[in-house]
């Protein structure tokens, strides 16, 4: 397994990742493990992961100095602010700091050290109890975040559902949450990760209803 610094941080390359063909890996905290998608150094900067926390499982108090994003796929998540079930989005701001745990265990999707200095924003939002509005097509969106350029949102695929062909300004991420999207490049069931770079194109489509979590205009428009 990668365990070097310097993992998927070229930004000006695709990157396609079936996390559930991925080996669990240990944490410096007990009872927390994960799974690396990518990563600039082995215990800080920039990182991108799913990670699991075992029933009783907690981490020491530690700070964000540029800021921690999560969104929970299942279980309860819980800090000193509050216990957070699946399906809530979490935004931690630069220069934050918790002390997380599970009492009964929990899935993360976490990213760390991405932040716009600027986004200052907490974020907190309960997308099972949050209505979803009309997207392009047949599309149903849930806005999650917005920052200068950078989108995030939750968007849910009808059966059959094809959107036009479309390229990337400041890139776009993209975690399947449930069902199967596809483009003219590959099929990605629930639980892949793609990072696809600024300006790259595709031509994406579903056959069976699709919930996907996606981030635009995050990435670097030059390396």
């Amino acid at each position: 397994m990668a365990t070097s610094t310097d993992f998927n941080m070229d930004f000006s390359k695709q990157v396609v990742i079936d996390s559930n063909l991925l080996e669990w890996q240990s944490s410096p905290a007990s009872g927390v493990e994960r799974k690396l998608l990518a990563r600039e150094h082995a215990e800080s900067g920039h990182a991108t992961s799913i990670v699991r926390y075992m029933p009783g499982a907690s981490f020491s108090r530690h700070e964000h100095p540029f800021g921690e994003e999560i969104f929970v796929l299942d279980g309860v998540f819980s800090d000193e602010t509050g216990d957070y079930g699946a399906g809530t989005y979490i935004r931690n701001p630069p220069g934050t700091g918790h002390a997380p745990f599970s009492e009964h265990g929990c899935t993360l999707f976490v990213k760390l050290h991405q932040f716009n200095p600027h986004d200052t924003q907490t974020v907190r939002v309960d997308t099972r109890n949050t209505p979803w509005l009309p997207g392009q097509g047949n599309l149903q969106v849930m806005p999650l975040h917005d920052f200068e350029t950078e989108h995030t949102a939750l968007v849910k695929w009808p059966v059959g559902e094809v959107f036009q062909p479309h390229r990337h300004f400041g890139g776009e991420e993209i975690l399947v949450l449930s069902g199967c999207f596809k483009d003219e490049h590959g099929s990605y069931p629930a639980g892949s990760w793609m990072r696809s770079p600024h300006m790259s194109q595709h031509h994406p489509f579903v056959e069976e209803e699709t919930v996907i979590l996606v981030k635009v205009g995050h990435l670097p428009l030059t390396m």
